[in-house]
């Protein structure tokens, strides 16, 4: 019996504890079906939290819930909530009297001996701290609820923090994007009269700076970040409400009044006296009241606990997809920043090796200005200058089709490119 491990819950939706034997290497899976067929609660919607307030983990077995401590394990509680609900309808009804306890309840002024009235009345004081103890039983619940709260908060936080990151990330790149291609299309269109023209370029440009723009949707979060705020708000103020805390101070006191009105009852001799129960009574009304108090209190603060955990879940996977969203438009900003980049890199290549116009230069630079024109440029056989694109080698077979297509994008700004080429060499010669 020593050896056994015995699970006590304390199912929030009714206020009732229900206790399993565990038996050896049970998972947990096996042990929330036979809480659902003991309490209703299907096993997808059940919530198993420790005081702490962390969840049960289901990769483990069923003994996680058994926690050896100070305590010991017949007092240990695991907590159990209906995910399917955010509001509990409590208080629920006190715990019922015993038939000698209720026959005084009915009747305070009856008299009766005092050895008879001690028994009663022991029944009586066991009534009132038990109520007191299934108050603080359910307000660890609540505290639970809490922490188990606290604990999706500190995640929302961690996913709002990576979000408002990425987001002011995608921001300063689409603003060093957007400079970048204005300056491009500005110093494209000084020299558009006389230097490189591309249309297709052009056209590619500006649809990179729209695609940039829809980009801009992205980084836009302020309507989760209202959301958030307002979340943070409403759960600093469910952790500042008087409810939050014990209430149970009236409960208390009424506990230590009925225990000393029965050691009163002891003290007196067991004579033919008779007496009647009226004070104890008071006090089993009174606690009675007062759980009704309290609880109703209690589970209006759990029911706006469970309302916020809800909003959480709620908002966790828009977080996530806001999240992607702004990665990928940062993967398509860097590529598009990437590609405009190449293509000047390759026009510049192109403009460097098939442009005869750098040692064309160079050889102004070196000569003499009296140099005739006709030692500035190659000639061929016939005496006419060769066209620059007959110095591409040119591959054999079908690759030349694929040569082809690959180097239209360029074709028009490397014409554009000799024709700077040879207007920088007649202003040398001129000169």
């Amino acid at each position: 019996v020593l050896f056994l491990q015995i699970v006590h819950m304390l199912n929030m939706t009714s206020a009732k504890i229900v206790s399993f034997l565990l038996q050896p290497e049970e998972s947990l899976h096996s042990l929330q079906i036979r809480i659902e067929f003991e309490t209703g609660i299907s096993s997808g919607n059940q919530e198993l939290l420790l005081e702490t307030g962390i969840c049960l983990d289901p990769r483990k077995p069923a003994s996680q819930c058994v926690i050896d401590g100070v305590r010991g394990w017949d007092s240990y509680m695991v907590y159990l909530f209906d995910k399917s609900k955010t509001v509990y309808d409590g208080p629920f009804a006190s715990r019922s009297l015993s038939d000698c306890v209720n026959y005084i309840v009915q009747d305070s002024k009856i008299q009766l001996p005092i050895p008879q009235l001690r028994k009663v009345w022991a029944e009586a004081v066991h009534y009132v701290i038990g109520l007191k103890e299934d108050y603080s039983r359910l307000f660890q619940g609540q505290r639970a609820a809490m922490l188990s709260l606290l604990r999706y908060n500190a995640n929302l936080i961690k996913m709002k923090n990576n979000m408002v990151s990425a987001s002011q990330q995608l921001k300063a790149k689409l603003e060093f994007f957007h400079q970048s291609i204005h300056l491009d299309l500005e110093k494209y269109s000084d020299q558009m009269a006389y230097g490189i023209s591309s249309e297709k370029m052009l056209k590619a440009w500006k649809e990179m700076e729209e695609k940039a723009s829809q980009c801009a949707k992205a980084k836009d979060i302020g309507y989760l970040d209202e959301q958030i705020m307002a979340l943070h708000t409403e759960i600093v103020e469910l952790q500042k409400s008087p409810y939050a805390r014990r209430q149970g101070e009236v409960m208390e006191s009424l506990e230590q009044r009925a225990i000393d009105l029965y050691k009163q009852l002891k003290t007196r001799p067991p004579d033919n006296a008779y007496s009647d129960s009226t004070d104890m009574v008071k006090i089993i009304v009174q606690t009675v009241q007062s759980q009704d108090r309290v609880l109703k209190e209690l589970f209006g603060h759990l029911s706006k606990l469970l309302g916020c955990k809800q909003k959480i879940i709620d908002l966790l996977p828009k977080i996530e997809v806001a999240l992607n969203n702004i990665k990928e438009a940062d993967s398509l900003v860097m590529q598009m920043q990437g590609k405009r980049q190449r293509e000047i890199w390759h026009l510049l290549k192109i403009a460097c090796t098939q442009s005869p116009s750098r040692s064309l230069v160079s050889s102004s630079l070196e000569g003499t200005a009296s140099a005739p024109a006709a030692t500035w440029l190659p000639q061929s056989s016939s005496g006419n200058v060769p066209h620059p694109l007959l110095s591409v080698p040119i591959p054999d077979g079908e690759n030349f089709v694929h040569v082809i297509e690959e180097n239209l994008y360029y074709l028009e700004l490397f014409s554009s490119i000799l024709q700077e080429a040879r207007q920088e060499q007649n202003s040398v010669l001129v000169s």
